[in-house]
């Protein structure tokens, strides 16, 4: 059975900074030039990650987190690619079998990266996958699970952003961030609120599958009714769990949905003017930010991931 949810303190974010010094890096924060919008954008660049995603903070402090026993018995997740890297890639460092539960049309760079880094690869659909974060179980599956977001340890590994924000931009007004399963909002807003409490923290989701503002909408954690897969795969889920809505409710002030046209434009625009390759739901936040929504800033913009194929990437961001 799952803990049961609690607040993530201070106290636990900075020792999860200590804990990942050696396999996550602190990444850079860049000004992007956003021509007309106005407002003052940052860029989190989570791109630059050994695994080019956030997710390595979390991977790594969960699985560094474990007892030895806990560890000796290999690791298993659930993923749609950046987390399985990030699980994988703390598992290889620690010498352990690592599985990810993948959704099988993640994009086939992800599952190459997870496979390259020595994963075993279980394909199923993304509703099996989804059942089985919610249950956080899957027949069959052995060894210790790491959930991907419904997870202390995991959650306090990626609010070692909100520390670097903080100490790199100390006049930030708002920090954006994709909401997928909520892990990566929950984990930095903790952190920012503990140390500016002021500071918004806002979440970003396309409009094919935004289920914290309809559940927002309606007052509790909701099922999206008309979730539609698209190139954004790395955020946009299908529900809000009860736990994750407990979570993100102490910590995250609203929600900006973003049309996925809105979204290639953000990925088109980092290219042109910052060299940045993202992922959809790396754009996310920036698309959110140039709606104007978000004020005026300083904002710091997550951008979370640019684990994409290059053809792809490629055919979104050109004309």
């Amino acid at each position: 059975m799952p803990e049961p949810v609690r607040p993530i303190p201070l106290s636990d974010i900075e020792e999860a900074r200590k804990r990942i010094s050696g396999t996550a890096i602190r990444t850079p924060l860049v000004k992007l030039d956003a021509g007309r919008a106005g407002a003052e954008i940052y860029l989190k660049l989570e791109n630059l990650q050994p695994t080019n995603a956030y997710k390595i903070r979390g991977g790594a402090n969960a699985v560094a987190h474990l007892s030895d026993e806990a560890r000796s018995r290999g690791v298993w997740t659930i993923s749609a690619g950046n987390a399985g890297q990030g699980v994988a890639y703390a598992a290889r460092a620690f010498g352990v079998p690592c599985t990810v539960v993948a959704i099988e049309t993640a994009p086939q760079t992800k599952l190459e990266r997870m496979r390259a880094l020595g994963a075993d690869i279980v394909p199923v659909s993304y509703e099996d996958a989804w059942r089985a974060a919610e249950s956080h179980t899957f027949e069959g599956m052995e060894g210790t699970f790491v959930h991907p977001f419904d997870n202390h340890d995991f959650i306090a590994g990626h609010g070692t952003m909100g520390l670097e924000i903080v100490e790199d931009l100390p006049e930030v007004r708002a920090v954006v961030a994709a909401i997928g399963g909520g892990w990566l909002i929950t984990g930095v807003g903790s952190a920012v609120k503990a140390l500016k409490a002021e500071v918004e923290v806002i979440g970003a989701e396309p409009e094919t599958a935004a289920p914290y503002a309809y559940s927002l909408e309606h007052g509790g954690p909701q099922r999206f009714p008309d979730w539609t897969a698209s190139f954004v795969d790395g955020a946009g889920g299908k529900s809000v769990t009860d736990r994750m809505w407990e979570r993100m409710q102490a910590v995250v002030d609203r929600t900006i949905t973003v049309t996925l046209e809105e979204t290639r434009q953000a990925m088109r625009l980092m290219a042109e003017k910052a060299r940045v390759i993202s992922e959809g739901a790396g754009a996310l936040s920036v698309a959110a930010a140039m709606t104007g929504k978000a004020g005026e800033g300083p904002i710091v913009c997550i951008v979370s991931g640019g684990n994409i194929d290059l053809d792809k990437f490629a055919e979104l961001v050109a004309d």
